[in-house]
């Protein structure tokens, strides 16, 4: 048996090394366009911040150790321009010098990626706008910055390449200024939970214009001017365009493939396209939502892997299934660590699901033990079922932790009251005897038992605004309240308000917050055993402040949210 591979990294290079540990004698050839047939593609970043410094690193397999290893042929610099699937051959084109010879195949995977989308503004080709995808691009990129010595950097786009780009150029020093076309950055996270990473990078000297179009690029004596919808224009010695990927699928459809979602390579569940003989695997392929069930496109390292597995185990009559992607992921931002897996809960709406989340900010491990650093969880639920729909996590530790098992719990299409459940570890060094898991499923069975009303913010200040039966009432401290709060609001605090309950108006909803949102359910719990109709604020103050300093809600709140009184 012959097979050809059209592309390294993850998807190819691991679909090779399974082929030759299920099949020692096949033919095994893999054609890579870059001079690289596997490498750290999630590290590129790394390497023009200074944080890799060995180029070397970079490489995970050369050519010469995957014959050695493996006895597998891999032939870079080589292109595939064509594929002939009634004669299962391959056209391919020797980059070096052009020439060009066919390459026959008895199974052909296909593993050519994303390509970086490329917005077709004026002046994009420019010599010092960039894009990152490969190790050729890491390495010009780098030598562009250590050659030039660029002072300022356009970052256009604000996903993860975005932001990993604008953290590491601002650790080199340069000014950083990333252009995001939507309201938030990183569109696998809310508006809300989006924002604290908006203060983290602002905090780090980072501007951020948002809901920002830009229209052009013009190149004058060395600066790049990046104009803007709205009339500005920022200045810049070079721009990063980091504005998403797109299917690399022009050899599936030039060859008759079937497509799918975005022009991606529609693939059954165990990676074969709809030629029995040519399989798919990667950026390029179109998946399932394993939440909604839904065609996706979801490009990430870890799918990519799973896939080369499974196409390799259908070349050799071991069928296994591809279930599906539900994107988990994390990213790192300063001293930020930002993760996420399933659906948001503005995406959970979006597919028609009756959808709620709570928000909660527990500590990443006990408290009285040092070094403890508060986190935000958001985790999204579906109401009917308790079925655990995505998470979402920011803080300065366990946040990877959190979210992996929140990633359990979709998969498994687990539910609040199995998150209660579980037993996970705990020593005070890594989490509390409650871990925030456990909390977040505490919280979400309280609101579908009935023992506590839940709104998020923006209803809840929209009703207090609208609706003159509705009240805000705050029950943080004295002194928390004196730093700051919402104007018109309440004040009792949580330990007075059973002595104080005269004071509040009995024919009025009375939306109650704090700073977490753990008093502020003590005191729901109170009031609605004394007869009051009483709801939950999700998030809490402390959330609250940090989103609108974020930039996510308009101002409405005084004193010490950040942002100016009145402002």
């Amino acid at each position: 048996m012959k097979v050809v591979i059209i592309g390294g990294v993850a998807g190819g290079a691991s679909a090779a090394a399974r082929l030759r540990r299920l099949d020692e004698h096949a033919q095994i050839v893999m054609i890579e366009r870059s001079g690289y047939v596997s490498y750290a593609n999630c590290g590129l970043p790394y390497y023009i911040g200074g944080t890799i410094t060995d180029r070397s690193k970079l490489t995970l397999q050369t050519p010469e150790s995957f014959r050695a290893r493996f006895d597998i042929d891999v032939r870079v610099r080589q292109e595939a321009i064509a594929i002939d699937p009634e004669a299962r051959t391959v056209t391919v084109r020797r980059l070096d010098d052009g020439s060009e010879y066919i390459e026959g195949y008895d199974k052909l995977i296909l593993s050519p990626g994303a390509r970086p989308v490329m917005p077709g503004l004026p002046g994009e080709d420019g010599e010092r706008l960039f894009t990152l995808r490969t190790v050729e691009d890491t390495y010009r990129i780098a030598d562009f910055v250590e050659r030039e010595r660029p002072g300022r950097v356009t970052v256009v786009g604000a996903g993860f390449i975005g932001l990993e780009m604008a953290e590491n150029l601002r650790e080199r020093g340069l000014d950083v200024t990333v252009v995001q076309r939507g309201d938030h950055v990183l569109p696998i996270f809310d508006a809300d939970m989006a924002a604290l990473l908006h203060n983290h990078l602002r905090e780090h000297g980072v501007e951020l214009p948002l809901n920002a179009n830009v229209t052009g690029f013009a190149e004058h004596d060395g600066v790049v001017a990046t104009s803007l919808a709205d009339g500005r224009v920022i200045e810049s010695d070079m721009v990063m365009l980091s504005i998403g990927v797109a299917p690399e699928s022009t050899l599936a459809r030039e060859a008759g493939l079937e497509l799918g979602l975005r022009g991606s390579i529609k693939v059954d569940a165990s990676m074969r396209t709809s030629d029995e003989h040519i399989y798919a695997v990667g950026d390029a392929v179109e998946v399932v939502n394993v939440v909604t069930e839904a065609p996706a496109l979801i490009a990430l390292a870890g799918p990519a892997n799973k896939q080369g597995r499974i196409a390799a185990n259908a070349i050799c009559g071991r069928e296994s299934a591809f279930a599906g992607s539900q994107g988990s992921s994390v990213l790192k931002l300063f001293e930020l660590d930002a993760a996420a897996t399933g659906l948001t809960l503005t995406g959970a709406r979006r597919a028609g699901l009756d959808a709620d989340a709570v928000v909660l900010s527990p500590a990443n491990h006990a408290t009285y033990y040092p070094g403890a650093e508060t986190m935000t969880l958001k985790v999204v639920f579906e109401r009917q079922t308790g079925r655990i729909l995505g998470g979402q996590a920011i803080g300065r530790g366990g946040v990877d932790k959190r979210i992996d098992v929140l990633a359990v719990a979709v998969r498994a299409r687990m539910t609040a009251s199995d998150l209660a459940e579980l037993d996970l570890a705990y020593a005070p060094p890594y989490s509390s005897a409650k871990d925030p898991v456990n909390m977040a499923g505490f919280m979400i069975e309280n609101i579908l038992e009935g023992l506590v009303d839940q709104v998020g913010w923006d209803e809840a200040l929209a009703l207090s605004t609208a609706d003159e039966n509705v009240a805000l009432l705050d029950t943080r401290t004295a002194g928390e309240h004196a730093r700051g709060g919402i104007e018109g609001a309440l004040h009792i605090p949580v330990d007075e308000l059973r002595e104080r309950l005269e004071e509040l108006p009995r024919d009025k909803r009375l939306l109650v917050f704090c700073a977490s949102g753990l008093r502020s359910y003590v005191s729901c719990r109170i009031l609605a055993q004394h007869g009051f109709t009483c709801a939950n604020i999700a998030g809490g103050y402390s959330f609250h402040a940090q989103v609108e300093r974020g930039g996510a809600v308009p101002h409405t709140c005084v004193g010490d949210c950040g942002l100016p009184v009145g402002a």
